[in-house]
């Protein structure tokens, strides 16, 4: 699939839909070889949408190159904005598919919460938390997700979690958290598949509004009349 062409249909989208952004939040596989020149792709066609654009690696990326074509800024892993904190966690491993948080990520996010005051907190990672009803996905959660859980439960103002990865949309409860995940700017993956499976449904992006009280609206929004046409090539896979 021309991933340029499905990012741009995007960015045309949320600039329609959105106009300028307080903050753009990409939750990792910004590129799928993680070379330099993809990044500055990625940058230059993202750079209208928000003020501050921050950056999360994914499976797929490369923390170095990524550095090198975006610099410091979109790096960065801690915001406070209006009433609430965004923190943002790295789930990857490298050379794995899957996710896990690394020690010196939890005591990061131990540090971020305590420290946040009367905020209230969104915290961003690639991979999903829980599984998600894919049997081919569910293993690629994050491994150690119990002991996120025990450091989040200490701190009664975490409003939501949000990921990548899975390249659905999800919206649920769970442990009084609300994890969701945002749709893919390429090809989506079928939901409550148990091998691979491609679900014909349009590129898009998650907008989420954080109101000063706590609150949190957020939603879905998908590109019209797009066209579907990826490349498949492995046996047995088809669309769904």
């Amino acid at each position: 699939m021309d991933t340029d062409a499905s990012l741009a249909a995007v960015v045309a989208l949320i600039a329609r839909q959105r106009g300028e952004s307080d903050v753009l939040l990409a939750t990792g596989d910004i590129s799928n070889c993680g070379s330099v020149p993809s990044y500055q792709r990625f940058a230059g066609l993202t750079a209208a949408l928000a003020r501050q654009r921050l950056w999360l690696p994914g499976n797929h990326d490369i923390n170095s190159a990524m550095a090198q074509a975006l610099g410091p800024q979109p790096l960065q892993r801690l915001i406070d904005i209006g009433n609430w904190r965004i923190v943002l966690l790295d789930s990857s491993i490298d050379g794995e598919a899957g996710g896990q948080l690394a020690a010196g990520e939890l005591a990061f996010l131990t540090t971020a919460l305590a420290e946040s005051g009367e905020r209230h907190v969104l915290i961003a990672m690639h991979h999903p938390l829980i599984d998600v009803g894919c049997a081919w996905l569910d293993p690629q959660k994050v491994a150690n997700n119990e002991q996120f859980f025990a450091i989040v439960q200490r701190c009664d103002r975490v409003r939501a979690v949000l990921c990548g990865h899975i390249h659905q949309a999800v919206d649920r409860q769970y442990r009084g958290l609300r994890l969701l995940a945002s749709p893919s700017s390429c090809v989506q993956f079928a939901p409550a598949s148990a091998d691979f499976r491609l679900h014909r449904v349009a590129p898009g992006y998650r907008w989420l509004s954080l109101a000063a009280d706590g609150g949190l609206d957020s939603g879905v929004s998908r590109v019209p009349n797009f066209p579907f046409d990826p490349a498949i090539d492995f046996d047995g896979e088809h669309f769904y």
